[in-house]
């Protein structure tokens, strides 16, 4: 159950989500309507799965989700957004600050995103097969051996698993999403390059 500070706060960040739209694409205009549903209860999901005091990077966030849904949530996280898109970290900056939820906005390609500190989790929704993602991730899985990837996926979960263990060598477990019962959490450690032979 989320205490009525963070409730109040994501009411905030949705009321500055719909103001926005108006003027930049930050979600699907199909969503926008069930975006509490689609977006927010979606992202909150992962809250139950993340220790405390971790270091989150959000990869792609766009409008936000679910890394600074995250942030909002649970305060005792260090929140780090990458995203390229530079009106959507302006739009990011900007709940960051009317919610008063501290939060890192790296304006940056995810690839070349420089960070001054190593992750504990890395999350991503909606951004790219997973095969692309753990290339992206690599680099933070080579500093961090305990790096573990929270990945909302959708009903193509299981084969995106499939193609992405022919590249790589990884732990994971499948869990079912409370907000869609086609989608699925994936959960991801002990990451590594497949070694030749």
């Amino acid at each position: 159950m989320l205490p009525e500070d963070s409730r109040q706060k994501l009411k905030q960040y949705l009321a500055l989500l719909r103001k926005w739209q108006c003027s930049i694409n930050l979600v699907s205009p199909a969503t926008l309507d069930h975006a509490w549903e689609r977006h927010f209860e979606d992202s909150l999901q992962l809250a139950a799965l993340i220790p405390e005091e971790a270091v989150l990077f959000d990869l792609g966030c766009g409008a936000g989700f679910p890394g600074l849904v995250l942030a909002i949530a649970r305060p005792d996280i260090k929140v780090t957004l990458i995203e390229s898109d530079t009106k959507k970290c302006t739009f990011l900056s900007t709940v960051s600050r009317e919610t008063m939820t501290p939060v890192s906005v790296v304006n940056q390609r995810i690839e070349s995103a420089v960070t001054d500190s190593i992750p504990t989790i890395i999350t991503a929704r909606a951004l790219a097969s997973l095969d692309k993602l753990l290339g992206y991730v690599m680099p933070w899985a080579k500093a961090n051996p305990d790096l573990v990837l929270l990945f909302l996926k959708g009903r193509q979960a299981a084969d995106e698993v499939t193609d992405a263990l022919r590249l790589y060598d990884f732990t994971y477990e499948m869990v079912p999403s409370r907000t869609d019962s086609e989608a699925q959490i994936v959960r991801i450690s002990n990451l590594r390059e497949k070694s030749d032979g």
